[in-house]
């Protein structure tokens, strides 16, 4: 992701992650230098970005990329790589907020984001350890069963929406090691590799005539008389933009940023776990803390386990240590293996927790998916290119879930969140 600073992101370990680690061979592409003018600059070289950029260049459209860092080194590339369709709202919360009908057409648009990824992941040859064993959302306390009983209703008297299932508390047990009360198993969801995901996203971008430029921070934006984002060895002159840096995207444009918060996410690996694997039904695993542990086996047999609480955006001092004690509370009886790889870095969420989409005049953004970005990413990125080739109708959906700013704007929002934050760690601790 673009961010105004090449040390925005330090600190946070991205480069000992286990992607990194395990991650493809990818060429490196040059930084920009001197003035180039396109159809269409994106600044943000995640999943995204690039995926703005490859159906605009599909389009027809010249499009140039500036990525700040280094492709994928941003969420897309550093998250848990659990493909969940939907939306963060559930079906029931949709229907609140939007009636019946327009719920629907949301579902189902978010939905399409898991048949797009497979499809480009078929259709580009990439190779993400990609595995299709469904999705499981762990209770931890019986209200929560209640609740996934009421949702799966829902999903299917409005949405005419099946393929999720209930499970008993022993149910779960057979499919993950923990005691939790029930679970909900949603077939379709599954996992894979995000950062080889990313990089063969980007080889496709390449193929279909996309330049990408890394190590090149997009430091300024002018919209007068016409587009044009510099950086600090050059500038791109475009008719559209497309500004893709989620929670690293700094002073480019304020309308967009007082809508996310920037919070930290952590992520460890385990050793590999042979006979101990905790996870038999080798699906991707998320529970019903409002801070949220999720986690997955990777395809060499290690735990990968995000949770844990932290508020701001400054990383623990040790990663690992602050992660251990989430996973083995979780799984006592990983309590004290080895940690291999530790890692996080920042995410935006939103007051709403659903994406911010939307344009200001030429100015394209997509960001905020507050969790749900691994898959959802790609779709935003395929409606906001739509729209800039003349055909805005999905996007402008998108865009009826525009969040309300964060009270106080970018100066107040931190120290409000927090203590938001707080009150419903509190009440995670209470529950759990």
């Amino acid at each position: 992701m673009a961010s105004r600073s090449t040390g925005f992101n330090s600190g946070l370990d991205i480069g000992k992650s286990y992607y990194v680690a395990t991650a493809n061979p990818a060429p490196d592409h040059p930084a920009l230098a001197g003035d180039v003018e396109a159809d269409l600059v994106v600044v943000g070289g995640g999943c995204t970005g690039l995926s703005a950029a490859l159906h605009a260049a599909e389009r027809g459209l010249k499009v140039v990329l500036l990525e700040g860092g280094k492709i994928g080194w941003g969420a897309s590339g550093r998250n848990g790589g659990q493909m969940i369709p939907g939306l963060r709202k559930g079906a029931r919360s949709l229907v609140k907020a939007f009636g019946p009908e327009r719920a629907k057409a949301l579902f189902d648009l978010a939905f399409e984001a898991r048949g797009l990824v497979l499809d480009i992941i078929e259709r580009h040859g990439i190779e993400c350890d990609l595995r299709q064993t469904g999705h499981l959302v762990g209770a931890v306390s019986s209200s929560d069963v209640r609740d996934f009983e009421e949702e799966a209703e829902c999903l299917a008297k409005v949405m005419n929406f099946t393929d999720v299932e209930i499970l008993s508390a022993a149910e779960a047990r057979q499919m993950v090691d923990t005691p939790y009360q029930g679970a909900v198993f949603e077939r379709l969801g599954g996992h894979m590799h995000p950062l080889n995901y990313t990089l063969g996203l980007a080889r496709a971008a390449v193929a279909a005539g996309v330049v990408i430029h890394e190590n090149s921070v997009a430091v300024r934006l002018e919209r007068e008389p016409s587009i044009r984002v510099f950086t600090d060895k050059g500038s791109v002159r475009a008719r559209h933009v497309v500004l893709a840096g989620d929670a690293l995207l700094k002073g480019l444009e304020p309308r967009v940023n007082g809508r996310i918060m920037p919070v930290g996410n952590y992520i460890v690996a385990t050793e590999p776990l042979g006979a101990r694997n905790v996870i038999p039904s080798n699906a991707a695993v998320s529970d019903t803390l409002f801070v949220v542990n999720y986690y997955r086996m990777s395809a060499d047999g290690r735990l990968l386990f995000g949770g844990g609480e932290r508020y701001t955006p400054s990383p623990p001092a040790d990663i690992a240590g602050f992660v251990r004690p989430h996973m083995e509370k979780t799984f006592p009886q990983l309590k004290g293996c080895r940690i291999d790889h530790a890692w996080g870095g920042l995410v935006s969420i939103t007051t709403s927790r659903l994406p911010h989409v939307g344009h200001y005049g030429e100015v394209y953004f997509a960001h905020g998916y507050s969790g749900k970005g691994v898959i959802l990413s790609t779709l935003s990125g395929k409606l906001l290119a739509e729209a800039i080739t003349g055909d805005a109708s999905r996007l402008d959906l998108f865009s009826t879930l525009t969040p309300l700013p964060f009270p106080g704007g970018t100066a107040l929002r931190g120290p409000l969140y927090v203590l938001g934050m707080l009150w419903y760690a509190m009440r995670d601790r209470l529950r759990h």
